[in-house]
């Protein structure tokens, strides 16, 4: 295991969270697109933002992901700045 797999192990045990329903390359190519297409710190708000909403919309897998996707379509439809 990698020091990243490791800590999210950690939170999620302290948090009660189920390891295996917790898609982290799925955050962490979110975070990667907010950053880069908003900015650096948005990333770790937004995937808060993505979490409270999927924990209100049930917290499953697939609150997570519609949570996700409509982040991404935010990213998509915003104008490019040079």
């Amino acid at each position: 295991m990698s020091v990243l797999d490791d800590w999210v192990a950690d939170v999620a045990a302290a948090l009660n969270l189920d390891p295996a329903a917790l898609d982290t390359d799925l955050v962490l190519d979110l975070t990667r697109d907010v950053a880069h297409g908003v900015a650096r710190p948005a990333a770790p708000l937004t995937a808060f933002l993505v979490g409270l909403a999927a924990g209100r919309a049930g917290g499953d897998p697939d609150d997570v992901r519609a949570a996700v996707a409509t982040v991404l379509a935010l990213i998509a439809a915003r104008p490019r700045t040079a």
